[in-house]
């Protein structure tokens, strides 16, 4: 897994400190973390910064409605970022609050050299004003008399005042071009096209001062003490003052432009006209990439404090904890669109792809190795044509991540790990090592079940810059010394050491219990005899295919097992009357027929959710009915 760049910049937007951080702010940062971290695998230099926003109006605002300092407000707000970075595991190399003396330093130097270039002018402004967005707005900008800004709307008020102007103007055709030179500036493409949409109106000159009269919170103006500095103006430069722009030449140049700054969908106009606009008149080159990504939605409607249904990461992180949270929100949003964000969502893929598939398969391999192999990696012999599946499998969901790293589709390359996850289970199910086992065949054991270790060290690389705590622990099992992946090793196979033994096994992702459906009373005893029934009758029969990702026997009976089984993205509980026929542990990952339309029903005490289909040999022998060929669960039996 090997990176030609030569050196990896990203950051995130440094945050407003008005209130405390909510999902928008730890998706960006859990997101720039992730990409960091692979960057970091693929033996990349990486520089990851974020930070928070500390002058400007809101701040101001919020201030006041506590009844403290701006500064204190500051203090007190941006620990709430700090701690919960902290339990988010996120490794930025550097955090910068915009009231550090080595940024205000720096944002005045820009100031006064812009000025002096005679690039900033003072002029009368009358015009309508947005505290929420802390931007001045013309008539013709205006929705319905509101704030134009994506996912603002909020009412603006009129305000006629002298300030100083930033000719933004003069730079309107070089941006057009620059953009259409430069496809990859802003990402994704619809991005893109908005801005230029935005830029085939004309450009007005930027305000890039508030009278202290009005907004004492800010950084003076060097060239004018009765004003402040544009909130935006002071934000933006955080990305270039925390790589020593004016103080240390080296470094900056070592890290700047950037590689990637992520952004949020509502902020794309500040960050791909007004920031590339500045920097132009600095002298400076552009970042290479600006990646805006959509937003969180409950249903259809954004997260809104006003409107009480915010996520608060830190309650959802103790709840069910960090790494899967990580994993759910890379996983479900596709980068540049907007994602659903519900309670059920994230059970319903934790479960899924963390409990059932990746958990049980750590857990089934461990215990054969336990039982077969002595507790320790066995020795492979031939590969064989299942085994060079699998490998290839293995070895291509490494190439897949690369490519989805590189190309901001993550999510994608996630959903290519887990079905390398659900290969291994299927190659689990075809070998059926317990059979080997029993037949004395321990080379054939040895072989497969080195082949699924082997894949579980390769997908917990993959896996590691989303979940590195998880994925340790799982290395850790698997008796791998380094427990952090080596960027020379992820891609290749055969790492594991035969003979090395195996940890202590853990529950890796604990399956989540679901609210269970309302039960129904016990089915009723079959009638004697077979009835004739129409094809009417039998089109009610709903037959679906169905994967069993967990098995255990029930107490005080020689008969049941209790099964949870994977139907389509829905799991559920059956008991069936099999144990005198199967292990348990045979039965994991098997793909079977299910009637899932059954009234659901106790037996022996214990919810029962649907049917297996079953065939007696008339020997008294019990056979479950399963399907030729790889289906997909959940997939309709005629």
């Amino acid at each position: 897994m090997t990176n030609t760049d030569k050196r990896f910049y990203i950051t995130t937007p440094i945050y407003y400190v008005n209130d405390k951080p909510h999902i928008g702010h730890s998706y960006t940062t859990i997101l720039a973390d992730v990409l960091a971290r692979y960057h970091r695998l693929q033996g990349v230099p990486t520089f990851f910064l974020t930070g928070t926003d500390e002058h400007g109006q809101k701040v101001l605002q919020a201030a006041e409605k506590a009844g403290i300092t701006p500064q204190q407000q500051a203090d007190d707000t941006v620990v709430r970022f700090q701690d919960l970075w902290e339990k988010l595991e996120i490794t930025n190399d550097d955090f910068l609050r915009s009231t550090e003396e080595r940024h205000k330093t720096v944002v005045s130097q820009i100031l006064q050299s812009i000025y002096d270039k005679g690039e900033i002018y003072r002029a009368e402004y009358d015009g309508w004003y947005c505290v929420t967005c802390e931007r001045f707005f013309t008539e013709k900008d205006l929705v319905d008399g509101k704030c134009p800004v994506t996912g603002c709307g909020k009412p603006v008020e009129r305000i006629a005042e002298a300030n100083y102007f930033f000719k933004m103007s003069k730079y309107q055709d070089w941006l057009i071009q620059y953009i259409n030179d430069n496809p990859e500036f802003i990402q994704p493409d619809f991005r893109r096209n908005e801005t230029l949409g935005f830029l085939r109106n004309e450009l007005n000159d930027l305000c890039i001062s508030r009278p202290k009269s009005r907004l004492p919170w800010g950084i003076e103006l060097p060239f004018d003490k009765d004003f402040v500095t544009y909130v935006w103006f002071d934000a933006l430069i955080n990305y270039i003052s925390a790589i020593g722009y004016l103080d240390d030449n080296d470094k900056f140049e070592s890290w700047w432009p950037a590689s990637c700054q992520l952004i949020g969908k509502d902020i794309l106009t500040t960050h791909t006209v007004y920031w590339p606009t500045m920097l132009k008149a600095a002298g400076l080159p552009l970042p290479k990439t600006v990646f805006a990504h959509g937003w969180w939605l409950v249903g259809d409607s954004k997260m809104s404090k006003s409107d009480g249904n915010v996520v608060n990461p830190m309650e959802f992180v103790d709840k069910y904890g960090v790494e899967p949270f990580r994993y759910f929100l890379l996983a479900e949003m596709v980068l540049g669109q907007d994602a659903s964000f519900t309670e059920d969502a994230f059970i319903r893929r934790y479960n899924s792809d963390l409990a059932n598939d990746l958990g049980n398969l750590l857990s089934r391999v461990v215990k054969m190795i336990t039982s077969y192999c002595d507790g320790v990696i066995p020795e492979p012999g031939p590969e064989g044509a299942d085994g060079e599946v699998l490998r290839s499998a293995a070895l291509g969901s490494v190439q897949a991540m690369t490519e989805a790293v590189d190309n901001m589709r993550i999510d994608r390359g996630l959903a290519a790990v887990v079905s390398t996850v659900r290969e291994c289970n299927r190659y689990l199910e075809k070998s059926q090592p317990w059979t080997l086992a029993k037949k004395g065949e321990t080379e054939a054991v040895g072989t497969v079940l080195y082949f699924a270790a082997e894949t579980l060290r390769i997908v917990s690389g993959m896996l590691y810059p989303v979940m590195p705590g998880k994925m340790a622990s799982l290395r850790e099992t698997l008796g791998v010394v380094d427990v952090e992946p080596d960027p020379d090793k992820v891609d290749q196979w055969g790492v594991l050491k035969p003979g090395v033994s195996v940890g202590k096994l853990a529950s890796l992702f604990p399956r989540i219990a679901v609210e269970k459906v309302p039960t129904a009373p016990a089915i009723e005893e079959k009638p004697e005899g077979v009835m004739q029934i129409g094809y009417d009758d039998f089109e009610k029969v709903e037959l679906k295919t169905a994967r069993i990702v967990e098995a255990e026997k029930v107490e005080g009976t020689d008969k049941l097992l209790q099964l949870q089984i994977e139907i389509g993205e829905e799991t559920r509980q059956i008991v069936a009357g099999i144990a005198q026929h199967y292990e348990a542990g045979d039965l994991v990952g098997r793909t079977i027929v299910v009637v899932s339309n059954m009234k659901p029903a106790k037996i022996r005490g214990i919810e029962s959710n649907g049917m297996l289909l079953a065939a007696n040999s008339g020997d008294g022998a019990l056979r479950l009915v399963s399907v030729d060929g790889e289906v997909p669960t959940g997939a309709t039996v005629k």
